[in-house]
């Protein structure tokens, strides 16, 4: 396959994953959204790794699935409080919480 095909992949899932982030309001799909932007940077980074012959986007790349596997566990923490607390997952009623 051609490497450009990937970087249209990736552009695309990550144009779908900014529209989630703007235009929901739950927050899991939010979150979700966000995940999806990080897996298109991913398959971005990996991608021109594989183009330049080196293994830093590749290194690069593992780095952000730690970063975002620490972030799953923060919010989904955060989701958790709110959703108890609000009885919503609604991104409106985190702004609540505001002391």
């Amino acid at each position: 396959m051609n490497p450009e095909n990937y970087l249209y992949l990736s552009a695309l899932l990550f144009t779908l994953g900014a529209c989630g982030v703007l235009l929901r309001r739950n927050a899991i799909v939010v979150f979700m959204c966000v995940e999806l932007m990080l897996n298109a940077a991913n398959l971005a980074l990996v991608t021109f790794s594989r183009m330049h012959g080196n293994l830093d986007g590749q290194i690069l790349a593992f780095f952000v699935m730690v970063v975002a596997a620490a972030e799953v566990v923060v919010g989904l923490a955060i989701i958790v409080t709110v959703y108890r607390s609000r009885h919503s997952a609604s991104v409106d009623d985190a702004s609540l919480m505001k002391l």
